[in-house]
């Protein structure tokens, strides 16, 4: 025969194994703030969030390279999202410009291709953002390979909202004098 023994606990004891309990499950937390801009270019924190892992110190970085500017992220050492704006030959698609900057199939696109993205990668063109004199149109491109997280949706709404903050700013203005 089985006995059953009904072990009765304080109430505190009961609160403290719930709370410890409810501690193994949490996500690990992040000390660092999120980001409200990449490299003087506005971007939700809200819609970056999710790309970006637990850390303590986040740095952002930038880096000219003729006609392209680069920013990274890196959380903990690791490099987890880049943003990219790049002045490309006008007459080019989305496409033409993602293909020199991923080895990955993007299998998603909006507004009749002028966004390509997938999970963790996205890629834009800006709308009247012309060099005249070198007859070029400014791009952009989102890539969290370093992120754990995928979501098209997500990275969808990130980049059509960075294109439009990249539109209002002196990036677009620069090649129009």
């Amino acid at each position: 025969m089985i006995s059953h023994r009904t072990i009765k606990l304080p109430l505190a004891a009961i609160i403290v194994l719930a709370a410890v309990a409810g501690c193994s499950s949490e996500k690990p937390e992040r000390d660092y703030a999120v980001p409200d801009d990449l490299c003087g270019t506005p971007v939700s924190a809200k819609e970056l969030t999710p790309f970006l892992p637990a850390g303590k110190q986040i740095k952002v970085s930038e880096e000219d390279h003729a006609g392209t500017k680069i920013c990274n992220v890196v959380v903990d050492g690791t490099l987890v999202l880049t943003a990219t704006q790049a002045w490309v030959a006008q007459g080019k698609t989305t496409a033409y410009f993602l293909a020199g900057q991923t080895l990955e199939e993007i299998k998603h696109s909006a507004d009749s291709g002028r966004f390509r993205f997938s999970g963790n990668e996205s890629f834009g063109k800006t709308r009247n953002c012309t060099d005249r004199r070198y007859k070029q149109e400014l791009y952009v491109a989102l890539q969290a390979q370093g992120s754990e997280h995928s979501d098209a949706d997500a990275m969808k709404r990130l980049i059509t909202s960075y294109t439009e903050r990249v539109e209002e700013s002196a990036a677009c203005t620069a090649g129009s004098q």
